[in-house]
């Protein structure tokens, strides 16, 4: 299993290129890719996507938030911020999804590399970021 982020699967159906978009394609192909649920927030979050986009998204089965998630990710937003580094709250949450599931996370957004280096995030395609 790959989780996605809102960069690389966008890139993807955007028609882009990249190592990132190769992977998408190919984790779809296998029926291997899967959304962190903020992920399908940010996509839906878009007023101006087509409604045939949006029923491929809703077609990518999505990980689980598991009990205790959002300390966990009130923490882990913690530790990437006493470090000086930049940590959104969408990020931290989708981070602590993949965290949480131990699915690595397909990205172009370079800020997640805080993710992997302070709370254990696992990066695929780290050579992209």
């Amino acid at each position: 299993m790959i989780a996605v982020d809102t960069s690389s699967l966008v890139a993807y159906f955007q028609g882009g290129h990249g190592d990132d978009v190769n992977e998408v394609e190919r984790a779809l192909e296998m029926k291997q890719l899967v959304l962190p649920p903020v992920v399908l927030t940010e996509i839906l979050s878009d007023a101006k996507l087509s409604s045939s986009f949006v029923g491929l998204v809703l077609q990518i089965p999505m990980l689980s938030v598991l009990d205790g998630y959002w300390e966990r990710a009130g923490k882990s937003r913690s530790k990437v911020l006493k470090r000086g580094n930049k940590a959104r709250v969408a990020d931290a949450l989708i981070a602590q999804t993949c965290i949480d599931n131990n699915t690595p996370l397909l990205t172009r957004d370079k800020d997640f590399r805080h993710f992997e280096s302070v709370c254990g995030l696992k990066l695929h395609l780290k050579k992209d970021i």
